[in-house]
């Protein structure tokens, strides 16, 4: 991209799935036809006023888009229609939101709008929101360096859907971090809305246990809730809300998995990882004591299960100016190696949180990099900027092909409550969940499944009638015996035939391990949200695998079968020992195999 374009959005491109005509520019899918906006560019043979030689700056050409130049300034009432239906389809692909460039051309060119073009433009993009439903804040504007006599702007945009019938755009954050970097303490201050007073009183409302409380360690995984309404204003338990009435605020939803730091309680930090489906992860690094700790470990694991990351380095109030460039630096190294081929870009503007957003969400090695304080404040606002940018990673197609599927939801934790009975927690992978709905659960230790009835749901501590796919939850089982579930279950449609296997095959990569993987070797094999010990059977083509080294390998659950797919992707582990890879071939029980045909009792079903 031209430097001149960087200069100008501080280094941004154009946000992905755009696809409008003229000067109007939008994210959230290649609508078909143009939104134009842009005045007639006056060109002077290609000079600017000061005479000298002028090539103007382009964004990358928008793939499906109208040549049309339209303006935005009184459009017809048949022009207005067109253009708000567009608005629908880009905010329907986008999930309820979209950004806009004003006074960009179809082929890239910025060539900016006047004053009084500008304002005539965002009166009628705000008139088109309001049709459906939508706010619209402006993001940021810019001169733009374009042959004219008066002054040209560039404007950004963000169109988002005012929230109904709780259909919010929910994104899922897990927090990873060394032990005492801050991770508890952050999300305390961006949830509650009051600083830390520098000895962890914003964490205190995150524990869920009196040993968290007393160490000041998170030990289990816990889920905080931050919106955003939709003018882009932050919606938390500021002014005495609760987590319904968030809910009920906010067009879009940041639910943050707050993950154990501590080597201790490496596999439950692994399991939030991996069970929770997380769409980003933020890796909490603290000033002063820089890259230690498990913070290695925690950035292998997200690059391992690809989950795009961005770095937040806390507690700035505590170091020298000096000493926070050196924890910048150490971590820019690392996160340029080889083995990891990133990019950063260190944020320190709203104009860099922008960008940062955009392209965090088109390329995978962009690493946006914050620096801010829990206690002063410092930056903090920059990073509720990002976050309420940060886009999705899957558009509407996508989501509606998942719905369509038959219903499958994760059992991830299991609770009792008083007057309701056995609920479940997890998220729903595959397919639409209501209310009332008769699925069955399994697998249980012998292989079979159970019936039973979704009495109530709970999204984010508020009730739901519908749940859909991607979405996390809670459902209310009633007097379902709890001793029959367990983590790593699924509930599926009774329509489905779910496989579940004992033996299966998986393409890995042995990460580190002391000596060499054998035969008879047992380790912890991770799963989505299953989580089992097992012990390999045999390693195809090879004798014993070394540090680094591939190969094809079998596994057995040493307990009992699981629900898998081929393709998920696999964590293994056992001490120092770490593997990867994904899951290639299943050995499935069948009903015969497992004697469930002859053992079903009252409340069983068999497939």
């Amino acid at each position: 991209m031209d430097s001149r374009v960087s200069e100008l959005f501080g280094g941004c491109c154009r946000p992905a799935g755009g696809g409008a005509g003229g000067a109007l520019r939008g994210r959230g899918g290649a609508a078909p036809g143009g939104v134009g906006g842009s005045s007639k560019a006056k060109k002077k043979n290609g000079r600017s006023r000061g005479g000298k030689a002028n090539n103007p700056p382009y964004l990358p050409p928008e793939v499906s888009s109208d040549s049309r130049r339209l303006k935005l300034v009184n459009p017809s009432q048949y022009r207005f229609e067109h253009l708000v239906t567009q608005m629908k389809w880009r905010l329907q692909e986008g999930r309820g939101e979209a950004v806009y460039q004003i006074g960009v051309e179809d082929n890239g060119l910025l060539v900016g709008l006047s004053e009084e073009e500008m304002r005539a433009s965002l009166k009628t993009l705000r008139r088109m929101a309001e049709k459906v439903g939508a706010d619209i804040t402006v993001l940021r504007e810019r001169e733009v360096d374009y042959d004219s006599d008066f002054p040209r702007k560039i404007t950004e945009v963000l169109v988002r859907k005012v929230p109904d019938n709780q259909q919010f755009l929910d994104l899922r954050v897990a927090v990873l971090g060394n032990v005492d970097s801050g991770k508890s303490t952050l999300l305390g201050v961006l949830t509650q809305g009051e600083l830390d007073n520098g000895r962890g009183r914003a964490r205190l409302n995150l524990f869920r246990h009196l040993h968290e409380i007393q160490s000041g360690r998170t030990s289990s995984i816990s889920f905080e809730i931050l919106g955003f309404n939709s003018k882009g204003e932050v919606v938390n338990y500021s002014d005495s809300r609760t987590a319904e009435e968030i809910c009920e605020s906010s067009s879009k939803m940041i639910t943050f998995i707050d993950l154990a730091g501590h080597h201790k309680y490496l596999k439950t930090t692994i399991f939030g990882l991996t069970s929770y489906c997380p769409d980003f992860a933020m890796l909490v690094v603290s000033a002063n004591t820089g890259i230690a700790g498990t913070t290695r470990e925690h950035l292998g694991l997200a690059m391992a299960l690809k989950v795009p990351f961005f770095i937040v380095i806390s507690k700035v109030d505590l170091c020298s100016k000096a000493t926070v460039e050196r924890t910048v630096k150490q971590l820019e190294r690392i996160l340029k190696q080889p083995g990891c081929n990133k990019l950063p870009l260190l944020v320190n503007s709203d104009d860099d949180a922008v960008t940062a957003a955009q392209q965090f969400a088109q390329s995978p090695n962009i690493t946006p990099i914050f620096t801010l304080s829990s206690v002063s404040g410092e930056n903090l606002d920059l990073l509720k900027v990002f976050l309420n940018i940060l886009p999705p990673l899957t558009n509407s197609k996508e989501q509606e092909e998942l719905m369509q599927q038959l219903t499958e939801f994760q059992v991830d934790e299991i609770y009792t409550v008083p007057e309701v009975g056995t609920v479940v927690g997890g998220t729903l992978s595959s397919g639409i969940c209501r209310e009332g709905e008769n699925l069955v659960v399994g697998p249980t230790d012998d292989g079979k499944f159970l019936r039973l009835k979704v009495c109530s749901i709970q999204r984010n501590r508020s009730a739901c009638r519908v749940l859909r796919a991607g979405q996390a939850a809670t459902l209310a089982l009633g007097p379902f015996d709890r001793s029959l579930l367990r983590k790593g279950m699924v509930m599926v449609s009774p329509e489905m035939n779910p496989t579940i296997c004992s033996v299966f095959e998986a393409e890995i990569v042995l990460l580190f391990h002391a000596t060499t993987f054998r035969k008879g070797f047992q380790v912890t094999v991770h799963v989505g949200n299953v989580r089992q010990t097992a012990i390999v059977e045999k390693i195809h083509g090879k004798d014993k695998l070394r540090t680094g080294e591939k190969a094809v390998v079998c596994f057995r659950f040493i307990k009992h079968p699981e629900y898998l797919k081929i393709g998920a992707k696999l964590l293994f582990r056992e001490g120092v020992t770490k593997g990867i890879g994904h899951v290639t071939n299943l050995q499935a029980i069948t009903t015969k195999e497992n004697g469930l045909e002859e053992s079903l009792g009252p409340g069983q079903l068999s497939f």
